[in-house]
């Protein structure tokens, strides 16, 4: 390849100068000739508004690259070399009911985890589906590197449901542990080694120093740290150190909404009742972002951008894409195909591990058998992950309920289901595939009854 063109679809988010800043530093080893930002109509304005900022950035750069903004991906994505996702649907208005509507009922309300982060996969498969579409039509060479959350249930559906091989899932957690972790113990991740194994944000993972030997005991007691890896988006309630010494493994910092459920609720119902949940905060952010990104002298990413909570997100699609081209073989942890990495999950999967990336993609590598412990929660989350898709796929209610049944931080019960009403009356824009569901809820008056939400769903939003 020569003169490589990058398609990024969800170019007007915050997280685009980050990508841009990891393309510009890698250029010497990734000569992109073109770089295309989509957007849809609703994001327009914040697209031109960081498309500038990116324009600004590659001048300021040295660099001969062209930016192009538009609203037609099927425009960006001809003959494209590499495509990123990093879009959300609904914007962070659908962010905000995945987190109010769970939290109203008393039961946690997370953007990937529990109600609140099967309803965004329920919203996001169906897009990356008709993505796809466009990619076997218009590049269908090119290599999807997806960071949009839930990261691992849109890898998996691209490669396990709809078939494209060539396609590799990445999140920000594990190179923030990587990143954090070792000077906890006055250590420099550069002479230790890390392996990690599990499904996004529901993985383990162990830590070997220089002489081979395993330290992960000694990190594990220092897990409690202030800093320890934690993302910004998390609470850090304390971890019970007692449990995870037991296992001998590195818990990710998800496991928090499992493991302390209880405090982890009760931080987050204080956050709800004084209109501080995540995604309310979130939205203060980025609104002080794009008034940073208007600012026609600023050609560099500021250091705001980490206080969003994706921090090393698109560094990691750029290392990614640098080792596809240039056939680094360079050790990761990512989403991909299992191929027996962790052999109680089946062999096509879409498991988070440490892989080699190369030319030809992914290779994991073999992590083993898992103990009862950690085989046992990752069955009912990649379970709970398969009722997810298949019912984004096909709109089937009875396959939504499933999904709520087996989803360890979904509670039972009638609550449960008035969460599930709600959610999918909040989300009717986003629906469409379960378009005959929310028809007949609407004809029993069901409707979220948090007054924010219902703002939101009174201005259209």
């Amino acid at each position: 390849m020569s003169g490589i063109k990058i398609v990024t679809i969800g170019g007007g988010s915050s997280y685009t100068p980050e990508l841009m800043e990891g393309f510009i530093k890698r250029y010497h080893e990734l000569p992109i000739k073109e770089i295309w930002l989509v957007d849809i109509e609703d994001g327009k304005d914040k697209l031109e508004i960081v498309g500038e900022m990116a324009k600004r950035m590659w001048k300021a750069s040295g660099h001969d690259v062209k930016v192009h903004l538009t609203l037609n991906r099927r425009e960006a994505l001809k003959d494209a070399d590499f495509v990123t996702t990093q879009f959300r649907v609904g914007r962070l208005y659908a962010r905000i009911k995945d987190e109010r509507i769970p939290l109203s009922h008393g039961m946690i309300g997370q953007e990937t985890n529990g109600a609140g982060g099967i309803f965004k996969a329920f919203r996001t498969i169906p897009v990356i589906k008709s993505i796809i579409e466009d990619m076997r039509e218009l590049c269908p060479n090119a290599w999807l590197i997806n960071f949009t959350n839930p990261s691992g249930m849109i890898t998996e559906t691209v490669i396990r449901r709809l078939g494209w091989k060539k396609c590799i899932g990445l999140c920000n957690v594990p190179v923030m542990a990587v990143k954090k972790e070792p000077a906890t113990i006055g250590a420099v991740s550069e002479k230790l080694t890390f392996q990690f194994a599990g499904i996004n944000h529901f993985h383990w993972h162990k830590v070997f120093n220089e002489r081979g030997e395993d330290i992960t005991a000694e990190i594990i007691s220092h897990l409690n740290d202030k800093e320890n890896g934690t993302p910004k988006n998390i609470f850090q309630a304390e971890f019970p150190l007692d449990l995870l010494q037991s296992t001998g493994l590195l818990p990710c910092g998800y496991h928090r909404y499992y493991f302390t459920k209880s405090e982890m609720l009760k931080h987050m119902l204080e956050e709800f009742n004084n209109h501080e949940t995540r995604a309310e905060k979130v939205k203060a952010i980025e609104d002080k972002l794009f008034e940073m990104y208007k600012d026609p002298n600023l050609s560099i990413k500021p250091p705001e951008l980490e206080q969003r909570g994706g921090a090393y997100y698109s560094d990691a699609a750029c290392e990614c894409i640098t080792s596809i081209y240039n056939n680094k073989r360079q050790m990761m942890v990512v989403s991909t195909e299992n191929r027996g990495a962790i052999p109680c999950l089946p062999p096509d999967a879409i498991v988070e591990v440490s892989a080699l990336i190369s030319a030809k993609g992914a290779e994991p590598l073999a992590w083993g058998e898992m103990k009862p412990h950690e085989r046992g929660w990752l069955q009912v989350m990649k379970a709970m992950e398969e009722c997810v898709i298949e019912a984004a796929l096909t709109g089937d209610y009875g396959m939504a309920r499933q999904a709520f049944d087996i989803n360890p931080l979904v509670e039972n019960g009638d609550e449960a289901i008035q969460v599930l009403h709600e959610l999918f009356i909040a989300h009717e824009k986003f629906l469409p595939q379960f378009a005959k569901t929310i028809s007949k809820l609407k004809a029993q008056n069901i409707y979220p009854q948090d007054e924010v939400v219902k703002e939101l769903l009174s201005e259209g939003k």
